[in-house]
């Protein structure tokens, strides 16, 4: 079994001379063991005590939006510096919240997922510490919430999906895109048969991200830089695209992607690299490191997947150009379109969709479709078809934040999923799926945009699954309501 699995990564340089000799064709590999994780609704937690590891750029607000949920405690705080920690339980203690047991060094992730004060590990680790956080959060009982990306081989996806199956314990990675407003207006759309038969979808991930990468991480304070330059050294050593998963995810759930559909073969293809190195040598010139480091990764990536059922999907990635935010989200039907560009005009509005959604006019009479409706239809069919999540958790979302509120629902969301005892909106095999790209999507660049199948985790249980429906909450349930009425009690 795992000797048929390390022969797909095997090989000459990336591809493996069988797969060249092939015609660059790879054969993804199915391993009947396990029990499926499809489905999964974990025992209900009365109260969701979680641990929050990585505490730099995103950690705190995960902190801060979960001590914000009712039933949910923030219980543990984990980072490599302990500056980061006390900071968080200062926050818990200047907002009238319980004291969490704090852990700080290279290894106190295990002692924190090894302890039995909390139920759930809330990871915004480095990329690097995803997946050996994941897989000993759940050897130790733990359910397991990833920042993206959650892994980067085909390798460390299959070790996700096979932990979770074997431990019983839930693996999801913290895809907050497809809780955006747009995202979730469409997908409603899209169960309501409004764009027809779903034909086509384009999703991006496009942020110009040079001066972050290149900025100095400050320890002991909220930094606005990648410590010890992770994320510009990994650019420096990859192709390809391993951060898709913001405009992939929300494209999948449109398609039921591994709930009646599935991935089946790729292709990539990116433009030489240029704006990292000139930011890099116009920046800092002749006494930094930075400005002598070569980037492997192209500015411009994209990856084209065609689904067993025959649709095609386009997945960019560029985060070196100067250019405006935007994640695509496009998807095509057999009547008609929804193309909800996200743009910004400054980074604290990157996730705030604009009156930009619009819907292709029904063709008749053979006369073709030619113009998107105007702004009042616009917002018409934007206020009837607005998600159940937004209309009733939208306005509270905002308040509290993150992306817009679209961070906030998302964590709203799987913690009441926990605490009812449901199967949450997305599993590991999601998270296994849309990864995996980065290394398939690499492989194809580095051998001239050669076609690579892509692995079927859930082993054939794509084609019973259900997929996922117009998901709601119950604001009395959670003990929401009140506060959804005045927010002045919100800490936020």
């Amino acid at each position: 079994m795992s000797t048929n699995r390390r022969d797909f990564l095997k090989g000459t340089a990336w591809m493996g001379a069988a797969a060249v000799a092939a015609g660059c064709m790879s054969k993804s590999t199915k391993i009947c063991s396990g029990i499926s994780m499809q489905g999964f609704a974990a025992p209900a937690l009365k109260k969701v005590r979680v641990g929050v590891v990585g505490l730099g750029m995103r950690g705190p607000g995960a902190v801060h939006r979960l001590a914000n949920i009712p039933g949910v405690e923030v219980c543990a705080l984990c980072d490599l510096y302990d500056v980061r920690v006390k900071r968080q339980q200062k926050w818990l203690a200047d907002n009238r919240k319980p004291s969490a047991k704090e852990f700080a060094g290279p290894e106190a992730y295990k002692a924190m997922c090894e302890w039995d004060g909390i139920d759930v590990v809330y990871n915004a680790t480095g990329w690097d510490m995803h997946v050996p956080i994941a897989l000993y959060a759940m050897e130790h009982g733990k359910h397991v919430f990833i920042e993206v990306p959650s892994a980067f081989t085909v390798e460390e996806c299959w070790a996700l999906v096979e932990t979770a199956e074997r431990t019983r314990r839930h693996c999801m990675q913290l895809e907050n895109c497809c809780y955006g407003e747009a995202e979730m207006l469409c997908l409603n759309l899209v169960r309501q048969g409004i764009l027809g038969e779903i034909v086509h979808g384009e999703g991006a991930y496009i942020h110009d991200l040079r001066s972050l990468c290149y900025a100095d991480p400050k320890i002991d304070s909220w930094s606005t830089g990648y410590a010890n330059y992770w994320r510009l050294r990994h650019n420096s050593q990859h192709k390809g695209n391993h951060y898709d998963t913001h405009g992939l995810g929300p494209v999948c759930q449109y398609m039921n992607i591994n709930r009646g559909d599935r991935f089946d073969y790729l292709v990539s293809l990116e433009s030489n690299q240029y704006n990292f190195e000139l930011y890099g040598r116009s920046n800092f010139p002749g006494h930094s490191w930075k400005d002598k480091l070569k980037v492997d990764m192209g500015d411009m990536n994209t990856t084209i997947v065609k689904t067993v059922n025959g649709r095609s999907i386009m997945i960019q990635h560029d985060v070196s150009s100067p250019r405006p935010y935007s994640r695509l989200n496009v998807c095509t039907g057999t009547k008609g379109i929804f193309n909800g560009i996200t743009f910004a005009n400054k980074p604290e509005d990157a996730f705030v969709s604009g009156n930009i959604c619009h819907f292709g006019w029904e063709e008749k009479n053979g006369a073709g479709v030619h113009r998107y409706f105007d702004f009042a239809k616009t917002q018409e069919m934007r206020m009837k078809y607005r998600h159940p999540l937004w209309k009733k958790a939208g306005e509270l979302a905002k308040k509290i934040g993150g992306h817009g509120g679209m961070d906030f629902l998302m964590d709203l969301r799987w913690c009441y999923c926990l605490q009812n005892g449901l199967p949450l909106d997305s599993d590991v095999y999601d998270l296994a799926s849309w990864c995996c790209l980065a290394e398939l999507s690499e492989k194809s660049v580095r051998n001239r945009s050669c076609s690579l199948d892509v692995p079927d985790f859930t082993r054939g249980g794509w084609k019973s699954a259900k997929p996922l429906g117009i998901v709601d909450i119950d604001m009395d349930k959670i003990g929401l309501k009140s506060v959804g009425k005045d927010t002045s009690a919100l800490n936020v």
